[in-house]
């Protein structure tokens, strides 16, 4: 009998689909429910694959080949929750399915791995999915890729991946973290493929990342409206149920916003960021300066690009529109406008009730503090989690030291109008990029809020603009 190698991916496998997408035909192959690791610790551990029908039989789509289609590789994780592996015509909330079909009939071959998150638990009953789980699936699924160039079509040279708001972050500390040694020993108790888990491009939306700094950024911001509103989705019957609360915040928490809108300040200044023309980036102690001016610089260009396809972009307190242009963007009016959404601390939450803080529990606890101002401040008993750990799961940790193999293209996006992190969390991660030399195409979508997956066209665009004159 002829020995198998483990995790080799086996191409007579597969069922064959066909769907009509605005009157074309897409017939492509889907082999299901693949494992990624050789000691998988959750069901959820295994990956789909999506080929264009094409491929197998020497054919091109868009110009692309078996051996030079991209490899596009999106995850459904949001709120760091478990993110199952997607599938064309998924009905679950969470699902993809529409952007896996489009990213077909661009000629990708796609891969979706279900990732654990923050309450992924073991049949003891143990938690399994705190970080840093989800990037060490996400990298073991990107080494069974790369492990398996030249039995799965595509170009392993030519990853990308997808997501947003926690999948953004994920998407981007792939693209940041590439071989970084911190993760090696859980790989390798998993049994991952014994191949490298760099990667070509990322595309990120709205990434909720940098977390340790996430709530000084979020203060720095909001600082000084004391009112918040919030929308909260539940899933009950597969259907997202939308409820919303509001409220202001007490005297306590003003004055806990004042302190971490201070030790903002410090910390953005000595990240040492530039503007394209090379000037620094800075902030004065009243939370003023060249950094607040360059984001509203991205957002007057972004009012402008809306404004000239016709959207009314003065719907939006501060903006003033004079002769067809934006003639300015008051900061403080626009904020008001777009309204503060969280409490404080707005990620590291002082009674641990925050997606992020249940993020870095560990296997026996359901969560912990990740900063030591929300452990100092705590309103309930709590541990803090190793410094070590937190900031091993932000991407601007790789920037920062020469620790790992970075993605070179970078596209990012965040809505104008997302008030889930501050606009300083994505601006300091796209400069940074930019400061190192990397290409990066970052904006902020007017009138957007938290989302993802919203210009499909122009991010495919993206994609074959780098990867058809690479191929």
């Amino acid at each position: 009998m002829a020995m198998t190698t483990p995790l080799r991916f086996d191409e007579t496998r597969y069922q064959s689909a066909q769907v009509t997408i605005d009157g074309q035909v897409l017939r492509y192959r889907a082999f299901l429910g693949l494992d990624y690791v050789t000691m998988p610790v959750d069901a959820i551990q295994q990956l789909n694959v999506f080929v264009p029908e094409p491929y197998f039989n020497n054919g091109q789509v868009n110009g692309y080949t078996r051996v030079t289609a991209p490899i596009f590789m999106p995850n459904t994780v949001g709120d760091y929750l478990p993110g199952p592996r997607d599938f064309p015509g998924n009905q679950e909330s969470f699902s993809r399915g529409a952007t896996i079909l489009q990213a077909l009939m661009r000629g990708y071959v796609v891969v979706s791995a279900g990732l654990r998150g923050r309450t992924s638990k073991t049949a003891q009953g143990e938690y399994s999915g705190k970080a840093p789980a989800f990037i060490i699936d996400m990298k073991a699924a990107i080494r069974y890729v790369k492990f398996n160039a030249g039995w799965l079509p595509g170009n392993p040279a030519r990853i990308v991946t997808n997501g947003a708001s926690a999948g953004g972050a994920i998407a981007a500390l792939a693209g940041a973290s590439g071989n970084a040694d911190f993760f090696e020993t859980a790989l390798q108790d998993l049994g991952a493929a014994p191949a490298t888990d760099d990667i070509f491009a990322v595309s990120a939306y709205c990434p909720i990342h940098n977390l340790e700094h996430a709530d000084a950024a979020y203060e720095w911001q909001f600082n000084g409206l004391t009112e918040w509103h919030q929308q909260h989705c539940t899933v009950v019957n597969n259907q997202v149920k939308r409820t919303s609360s509001s409220g202001e915040l007490t005297v306590s928490e003003q004055r806990l916003s004042s302190e971490l809108k201070s030790a903002f300040v410090p910390y953005l200044n000595h990240l040492e960021l530039k503007d394209h023309a090379g000037n620094p980036l800075q902030l004065q102690a009243d939370g003023s300066g060249s950094f607040r001016r360059f984001i509203d610089d991205y957002l007057t260009v972004s009012a402008q690009r809306a404004l000239s396809t016709g959207n009314d972009v003065t719907a939006f307190p501060g903006v003033k529109v004079n002769n067809g242009r934006v003639a300015s963007l008051d900061w403080s009016a626009y904020l008001r406008g777009i309204t503060r959404m969280k409490r404080v601390s707005a990620f590291d939450a002082l009674d641990l009730s925050s997606p992020e803080a249940s993020l870095f529990g560990s296997r026996l606890i359901a969560a912990r503090h990740f900063t030591t101002f929300a452990q100092e401040h705590s309103a309930v008993p709590a541990q803090l989690a190793d410094t070590s750990l937190v900031a091993a799961i932000n991407p601007l940790t790789y920037l920062m030291a020469h620790q790992s193999q970075i993605a070179q293209h970078w596209r990012i996006r965040h809505g104008a109008a997302d008030r889930d992190t501050a606009f300083a969390i994505p601006v300091i991660l796209a400069t940074n990029l930019q400061n190192h030399g990397l290409d990066v195409d970052f904006a902020l979508p007017w009138g957007r809020p938290h989302s993802g997956d919203y210009d499909l066209s122009e991010l495919f665009d993206w994609i074959d603009n780098l990867c058809q004159t690479a191929t």
